[in-house]
C-alpha cells in the first residue's frame, strides 16, 4: 500500500538504498520537500480536530478503519539479498492516512511489515543456496490487516495491533512440492523477524530524563 519508487537491499547484513521517494497510500507520489510546509507544532486542539471525523467515521462504519497493509519485496536471483521497497535514507514517521495523517511520512506499520519481507527474503536465500535449492526469479510479500478503531480508541473491542499478517512467496522454480515445503519450513525456523512476531517476546517500557 506504501510500496513506492525507493528501495532498501539487504546483502549480508548491510543495508544499500535506492531512490527514496515514498509513494502515498492512494498510489500518488507526494511532492518533494517538507512534510510539513508550515514548520509548525500541533497542537492537543489540532490533533483532535484532525481525527474527531475519522473517529466519527469509524464509530459509524467500523468497515471504514479496516485498511490492509501491504510490503514487497524482490530476492536476487544470484546473491543472497532482498530488495525491499520502502522509504528514504532519514526515516520519519508520522500517522497513516488512516488516523489523519498526511501520508508523506513513512508509516510504522508499513516498515515492521517491511522488516518482515526483507528478512524473509534473505533467509529464503540463504536456506536455497545451502540446499542447493534451484530457485530463479522469486518474490516476497506481507499483508497485514489493521482495524483503525483500536489505535484511536474508538472501540474497546477492536485490537490495537494486526490481527492478522500474511507472508507470501512466488517462487520459479522446477523443484518438487516436497523441497518446497521444507524450503519454507526452514525459511519460517531461521527468519528473525517472523520467529520474533510469532513468540511474542518480553517487552518492557521505560522512560528516562
Amino acid at each position: 500500500m506504501c510500496a513506492g519508487g525507493g528501495y532498501l537491499v539487504l546483502r549480508n547484513g548491510i543495508a544499500f538504498h535506492g531512490d527514496r521517494r515514498k509513494s502515498r497510500p492512494d498510489g500518488a507520489m507526494p511532492a518533494a520537500g517538507k512534510a510539513d510546509e508550515r514548520g509548525q507544532r500541533m497542537d492537543a486542539t489540532e490533533l483532535k480536530a484532525m481525527q474527531a471525523p475519522l473517529k466519527q467515521a469509524y464509530r459509524d462504519d467500523a468497515s471504514q478503519a479496516l485498511i490492509t497493509l501491504r510490503a514487497k519485496g524482490s530476492i536476487d536471483d544470484q546473491s543472497v539479498a532482498c530488495k525491499v521497497e520502502t522509504g528514504r535514507a532519514l526515516a520519519i514517521a508520522g500517522l497513516h492516512p488512516a488516523t489523519g495523517g498526511s501520508g508523506l511520512e513513512l508509516c510504522s506499520g508499513d516498515m515492521l511489515l517491511e522488516a518482515l519481507v526483507a528478512c524473509a527474503g534473505v533467509t529464503l536465500k540463504a536456506v536455497a543456496t545451502a540446499l542447493e535449492f534451484k530457485l530463479g526469479a522469486a518474490t516476497v510479500e506481507a499483508e497485514g490487516d489493521l482495524d483503525f478503531r483500536g489505535t484511536l480508541g474508538v472501540a474497546k473491542d477492536a485490537p490495537v495491533g494486526f490481527r492478522a499478517i500474511r507472508l507470501n512467496f512466488k517462487l520459479d522454480t522446477d523443484e518438487p512440492q516436497e523441497r518446497i515445503d521444507s524450503l519454507l519450513k526452514l525459511t519460517e525456523r531461521y527468519c528473525v523477524v517472523f520467529q520474533t512476531i510469532r513468540q511474542k517476546p518480553e517487552l518492557t517500557v521505560s522512560a528516562r530524563r
